[in-house]
């Protein structure tokens, strides 16, 4: 049997470069992305592919030179991503236009290069990486919360739209692992008159050791390889610590206000 061409995107580093690697161990043929190729010259785990999901004409490129060497893609996953902190009203809307066009519109021009592909083959997967803090709107992470939610729901939707072409859909959610994303997250100013001063770098120091405590991202890589091996896949896929995935369950059974209060109390 052939090995399964993978293509993940942001895969030079963190979670997309653990996925690679381990799929890469497991006999898959695999692609990252990463916008900058000088700046990995000693990369190679697996080839790169430049690529910068706010800027299509890449995509193209990058799709179009993947399958001039491996004529067919079976697995996309949509790994890139930015971080982003901050009060709501103090955050520039333009870095929250910028966490947007990374986070769900990056997501959705890469998707469509590909679908013509996945259709022709009558075949195909694309993973879409979100988070568990997509299920919730976590105070000074909202706008990130937001990103990945509203990945999560275009999932439902293309898994409706493409499955009479032989296409799945599906989304991983992680919780929190140790990567460099801290290194790429934009922070709001913290601000020595801001109302929300006290909360929030009580937040954005929780953040970070939340990050520094978290989990080996070979536990992602292991769930994707689970993904990747099923036939039918499920909507949505959780990775993380107990907590973090009863988190999910918690809202979907706890009245409103007492989830709220739950949450409001963990992140203070």
């Amino acid at each position: 049997m052939k090995s399964k061409v993978v293509l993940i995107t942001g895969g030079s580093s963190g979670l997309g470069k653990a996925i690679g690697i381990y799929l890469t161990d497991k006999g898959y043929i695999v692609y990252g992305t990463t916008r900058d190729k000088l700046k990995y010259p000693d990369f190679d785990a697996f080839p790169l592919l430049e690529m910068d999901v706010c800027k299509p004409d890449t995509i193209t490129l990058a799709i179009n030179e993947l399958l001039r060497t491996e004529n067919r893609l079976d697995v996309l996953i949509n790994n890139a991503g930015v971080g982003i902190t901050g009060p709501l009203e103090e955050t520039p809307h333009l870095e929250i236009l910028k966490a947007f066009d990374t986070n769900f519109n990056g997501p959705l021009h890469v998707i469509k290069a590909v679908l013509p592909q996945m259709r022709r083959q009558k075949s195909g997967l694309v993973i879409n990486i979100t988070s568990i803090a997509g299920y919730m709107g976590l105070p000074y992470r909202g706008i990130y919360s937001a990103t990945k939610g509203a990945l999560g729901t275009i999932t439902e939707t293309l898994r409706l739209e493409t499955k009479t072409f032989g296409i799945h859909f599906t989304t991983l959610a992680p919780g929190d692992f140790a990567t460099n994303i801290a290194a790429g997250r934009y922070h709001a100013p913290l601000e020595k008159v801001s109302v929300y001063k006290d909360n929030y770098a009580k937040t954005l120091k929780s953040i970070d050791t939340d990050v520094d405590n978290g989990g080996d991202p070979i536990e992602v890589a292991k769930k994707i390889h689970y993904i990747v091996k099923q036939k039918s896949p499920k909507v949505h896929y959780t990775v993380g610590s107990t907590l973090q995935r009863f988190s999910i369950f918690l809202k979907g059974v706890l009245p409103g206000k007492w989830f709220e209060k739950l949450l409001d109390n963990h992140t203070r």
